[in-house]
Parts: structure tokens; sequence; C-alpha cells
């Protein structure tokens, strides 16, 4: 019984000091083992029926607009070479560059619509603040900036295929932050 006692000791000792080790291995690492902070989340409440309703009818009244059926932005190729744990650390990326560059500047288009889905994504932002990757982020920086150049070179028509694509930017936030 001794024996048992002893053993089981060590065990839980030396799987304590494993512990303590691996630890002590991410933190002087400053924590590259873990890529995506825990913040990188959101509710399934956020994406209720009426939003979904909005967002899909302002990319609706968009693509009637966007000739160029060519491009796509929002689709496999932003997520070429991104770890899918980190899907939601781009797609804040891409939501910020969207917020900022394509909606916010262009108010009073795309009416009824516009202020409440700019509205929701917008609060969306906001939840996602916190969400950022611990370590070197410049493979997912590059995707996005590929997607900010296709849009700036196709000017006005890249704005418009960018809200075109709202509900594509609206799922792909979903499937990966959810």
């Amino acid at each position: 019984m001794a024996a048992l006692q002893k053993f089981m000791s060590s065990s839980l000792l030396g799987a304590l000091a494993a512990s303590c080790l691996l630890l002590l291995a991410f933190t002087v690492q400053g924590g590259a083992g873990v890529p995506v902070a825990s913040h990188c989340r959101l509710d399934k409440s956020d994406f209720g029926p009426h939003i979904t309703n909005r967002t899909f009818r302002l990319a609706e009244q968009a693509s009637f607009e966007d000739n160029n059926t060519d491009v796509r932005l929002i689709g496999d190729k932003l997520f070429r070479g991104i770890n899918k744990r980190e899907h939601c650390y781009l797609m804040k990326q891409v939501l910020n560059f969207t917020l900022e560059e394509v909606l916010l500047p262009q108010p009073d288009r795309f009416q009824p619509y516009m202020m409440q889905v700019v509205s929701f994504f917008d609060g969306l932002s906001n939840k996602l603040r916190a969400c950022h990757i611990k370590g070197d982020d410049q493979h997912i920086q590059r995707n996005v900036q590929k997607l900010k150049d296709t849009v700036k070179k196709l000017g006005e028509s890249g704005e418009i295929k960018a809200i075109g694509e709202l509900n594509l930017l609206f799922m792909a936030l979903k499937n990966a932050c959810v």
C-alpha cells in the first residue's frame, strides 16, 4: 500500500512538473503556442433573422449595380494559407476594412438598409475589438491587403462589389466566429 501511495505521489508530482514546464515554455515564447486570443468569438444570437434579412437585401441591392462578375472578394482565395483557428481574426480585419473604407464613406447609398447594416457591423467590430493573434500575422495581413488592393483598383466598382458581397462577409463572420 505504501509503495502504491509513493508511486501515485511521484506520478502526480511528475505530471505537475510537466505542466509547469509547458506553461513556462509558452510564457517564454510570448504565448506563441496559443495562436488566437479567446476574444475571437461572437454569439449566435448576434446573427438574428431581422439583421440577416437586412444584410442580404442590402447586398442584393448593390449586386444589381455590380457589373464585374469576374472578381470575388470574399471567397476561397481570401482564406488561402490561413489556419482555420485564425479565420475569425482574418474576418475581423476584413470587417474593419469594409466598415472604414467602404460603408462609412457612403451612408446615403442603398437605403433603407444601409444604416441598420452599418450599425450591426459596427457592433460586431466592437465585440471583436479584443480579438488578436499572438505572434506574427503577416500571412493574414497579406491576404487582407490583396483584398484592399483589389477594391481600390476597381474604384467605385470595387466598393459596390464589397457592398454586394456583404452577405458573404456576414456568413463568413458567422462561420468563423460563432
